[in-house]
């Protein structure tokens, strides 16, 4: 493990695209480790024996975990070489899959979920500040694109991936599966990664004290109400294509997945045009995902409209968070770790709060109630955007 200092100047002046690539594929993993579990709670909780509420915990453990780890991980870290963390936090990825596979009781299960949370919230936190370090300044939107290209793939599929290799191979080798990725990123992380010695300027402490920064704490309310809106829509999609739209299981598959791919798409489109109007992106994304919401409303029973808006709601809604990742690298330049580190925290925070709240309005005034509670917080997070590029302005 290092201990010495990194002096900026020094940095690599050619990219390292391969390094990147290696952190694609365990963004990737550790996504769609994240959300397996979705189509498989009723084989687990069989045969664990286990309600389906229970098995359910799975998830929320690791969003808990990962919280957590996001808001330490600055401090626990500060003294080791950025590429051992990261390979530390592969390697817990292989190990969580391997403990979840052979998981024999609730206990174990939860265990291995924990794990996962950690290597989660310390990947996701480090991301952007390692991006940042092995590709010059002008291609670091394209280096965030490409790592939330594998996130917007790794979501998509990772539920009807888990249901279908559940089918043939049973939920252990559902879990399983991911136990060789894993592997393959950690070798390809060792090998592709330079040494990153932990920089001087890497900030110690409580990285909530980076909200003292008046463009900090904007930003991160952005961030906050973006989320929030997006999964007070995004969980209840099921329910609503079926019972509202009438979308057949396959139909509504179909849907999903070109959602996905729309947003592969759009992190490519949208981070070329980060370096020169990134405050204008920030801005405009939720204030167009709002439009969509209210549209949604309006055309709920159109099945080619609401198909359309939704492929138009991927398109942008993936790329959001490459917007505020570039947004980060240059707010936080000399703390991006802990600005990682809390950008982490401030997402998984909303979309557990964001999901609950769509979730309490879907069930008590019915489905429209969330869609229009998500346009209103989008609404907001533009609104905030656009105070924070205005306090930007100023302070040039």
């Amino acid at each position: 493990m290092a201990h010495a200092t990194f002096d900026e100047s020094l940095a690599k002046p050619t990219a390292a695209w391969g390094a990147v690539v290696s952190m694609t594929l365990c963004v990737a993993v550790l996504i769609a480790s994240e959300f397996m579990p979705v189509s498989l709670l009723t084989p687990i909780a069989s045969d664990l024996r286990l309600s389906e509420g229970q098995v359910g915990q799975a998830i929320s453990i690791s969003g808990l975990f990962a919280v957590m780890t996001s808001l330490s991980i600055a401090g626990f870290t500060r003294n080791i070489d950025r590429k051992v963390v990261l390979s530390i936090f592969s390697l817990l990825l292989t190990i969580s899959g391997l403990i979840v596979t052979f998981a024999p009781n609730h206990a174990a299960l939860m265990s291995g979920r924990a794990l996962l949370g950690i290597a989660i919230g310390g990947f996701w936190s480090m991301s952007t500040a390692v991006v940042m370090r092995l590709v010059p300044e002008s291609a670091v939107p394209k280096g965030l694109a490409m790592l939330n290209a594998g996130n917007a793939i790794a979501a998509t599929i990772s539920a009807p991936l888990g249901s279908f290799l559940g089918d043939y191979i049973g939920w252990r080798g559902a879990f399983f599966f991911v136990v060789p990725l894993a592997l393959t990123a950690l070798s390809w992380q060792w090998m592709s990664l330079p040494s990153l010695p932990p920089s001087r300027r890497t900030t110690q402490g409580n990285v909530f004290r980076l909200l003292r920064r008046r463009q900090v704490a904007l930003g991160m309310t952005a961030i906050l109400l973006l989320f929030m809106g997006q999964f007070a829509l995004f969980t209840y999609l099921r329910p609503f294509l079926e019972s509202v739209s009438g979308y057949s299981v396959s139909a509504l598959s179909l849907v999903l997945l070109a959602m996905g791919l729309a947003g592969a798409a759009g992190t490519w489109c949208i981070s070329r045009l980060l370096s020169t109007r990134l405050y204008s992106i920030v801005i405009v994304i939720p204030l167009v995902m709002a439009a969509l919401a209210l549209l949604l409303i309006a055309m709920s029973s159109l099945k080619g409209a609401v198909a359309a808006l939704l492929i138009a709601w991927g398109f942008f809604g993936t790329a959001a968070p490459v917007g505020w990742g570039t947004w980060l690298s240059r707010v936080l330049r000399d703390d991006a770790e802990a600005g990682g580190g809390l950008q982490v925290a401030v997402i998984q925070f909303a979309i557990t709060i964001g999901a609950a709240a769509g979730g309490l309005l879907f069930d008590w005034t019915g489905w429209w109630s969330s869609f229009a509670f998500a346009a209103a917080l989008l609404l907001g997070s533009s609104l905030a955007a656009w105070v924070a590029w205005i306090e930007w302005e100023h302070s040039q």
